[in-house]
C-alpha cells in the first residue's frame, strides 16, 4: 500500500518517529505540501494522511486509487467529507489527544494575564527590580482567581477538563453547552450564552468552527463583557471577529486577550490583534506540546492500521 504524508512537519519536526506509519506500507512523507503539489505528490496513493492541506472533491476525482484519508488533528474541515462519502473514501481524525495540553494553555493565558508574568520578567530583566527601594514591585493590577467566575462555550473534552482545572483554582464554573442540567457535575452551572458573556470574569472559547459560532465574538457581545473581563481563545480564530477584539481591547471595553489562534495562520502583517493593548498571542502551540504529539503520532498509526484490517476506527465521515 502506498502511504503518502503530505505535511508531516508540524507534528514531527524531527524529535518523533515515523516508523511505526513506515512498516505499514511505502511511505513518504513531505514536511510541507502547496496546494499546487497535491496531485502530483498523492498520485497513486491508497492512504495520504494531511493536516492543513485540503483535500477537496477535485482531488479525490482525479486520485482513483485513493481509499483513505487520515487527518493528524482533530478537526478535519480540510476534507471535503460529503464528497469522500460518495466516492466510498474513509476519513478519520484524531480526537482527544491534546485534551491535557490545551487546558494547560488555557490557563497558561489566564495565569499570565492575572499576574503579568510576562511583564514583569521583562520588567526585572530591565533592572527595574534591582533599582527598586522595596523588596518588591509591581506596576500592573494583579488578579486572584478564587471566586471568579469562568464562562465556558462548549463542554467537550477540553473544555470539560478547563472546568475542572478551574475548579482547582477555586472558581465559579459556567458553561454554555447542549449537555442538560442532569449531565453536569454539581461544580458547572450551565448558562445561556449572552448571560455568561455579560456575568463572567473570564470567557474561555471551547466550541467547533461552524456557520452558527463563526465570528460569535463580535462588537455585540464584547460591549456586553465587563471592563475587567478576559477572553481566552484556544479552539479557532474565526470565532472571534478580530477587528471588533482589537476595538474592544484598545477602547478598554475589556481587560486582556489570550489567543493562540487566528483567522489566517501565519498571520497577515495588518491583523488588528498583532498591535491590540493587552493582546496575548501564541502561535498555535496549545497542542503541540511532546506528550501530545506522541499520541498524535500514535493514533494516526493505529487509524491506519485499523483501516487495513477492515475494521476503522475514529472515522468522521460515515
Amino acid at each position: 500500500m502506498k502511504i503518502v504524508v503530505l505535511d508531516g512537519y508540524a507534528a514531527n519536526p524531527g524529535d518523533l518517529s515515523w516508523e511505526g506509519m513506515k512498516v505499514l506500507g511505502e511511505c513518504t512523507i513531505y514536511d510541507r505540501t502547496a496546494p499546487e503539489e497535491v496531485l502530483e505528490r498523492a498520485v497513486g496513493a491508497e492512504a495520504i494522511l494531511t493536516n492543513k492541506v485540503i483535500i477537496n472533491a477535485d482531488h479525490m476525482a482525479a486520485l482513483p486509487e485513493l481509499k483513505y484519508i487520515g487527518v493528524l488533528a482533530t478537526g478535519y474541515n480540510v476534507v471535503d467529507t460529503a464528497a469522500a462519502k460518495e466516492r466510498g473514501i474513509i476519513v478519520t481524525n484524531i480526537p482527544s489527544y491534546s485534551t491535557a495540553s490545551v487546558a494547560q494553555m488555557v490557563f497558561s493565558h489566564i495565569l499570565n494575564i492575572t499576574q503579568q508574568v510576562q511583564h514583569h520578567s521583562e520588567e526585572v530583566h530591565k533592572s527595574r527590580w534591582a533599582d527598586n527601594k522595596d523588596f518588591c514591585f509591581w506596576d500592573t493590577p494583579l488578579m486572584e482567581l478564587r471566586d471568579k467566575k469562568i464562562g465556558l462555550v462548549g463542554l467537550g473534552n477540553t473544555g470539560y477538563t478547563t472546568a475542572r482545572v478551574a475548579i482547582g483554582f477555586g472558581m465559579q464554573v459556567y458553561a454554555f453547552t447542549s449537555k442538560s442540567h442532569f449531565q453536569l457535575p454539581p461544580e458547572i452551572k450551565k448558562m445561556e450564552l449572552d448571560q455568561l458573556f455579560s456575568e463572567c470574569d473570564i470567557i474561555s472559547l471551547h466550541c467547533p468552527l461552524t456557520p452558527e459560532t463563526r465570528e460569535m465574538v463580535n462588537a455585540r457581545r464584547l460591549a456586553m463583557m465587563k471592563p475587567t473581563a478576559i477572553l481566552i481563545n484556544t479552539g479557532r480564530g474565526p470565532l472571534i471577529n478580530e477587528q471588533d477584539l482589537a476595538d474592544a481591547l484598545n477602547s478598554g471595553e475589556i481587560y486582556a486577550a489570550g489567543v493562540d489562534v487566528l483567522s489566517t495562520e501565519p498571520p497577515c502583517a495588518d491583523n488588528p490583534l498583532l498591535t491590540a493593548k493587552n493582546c496575548y498571542i501564541t502561535p498555535h502551540i496549545a497542542w503541540a506540546t511532546t506528550e501530545a504529539r506522541e499520541r498524535l503520532m500514535n493514533i494516526a498509526t493505529s487509524n491506519l492500521q485499523a483501516y487495513i484490517s477492515g475494521k476503522p476506527e475514529n472515522v468522521v465521515n460515515k
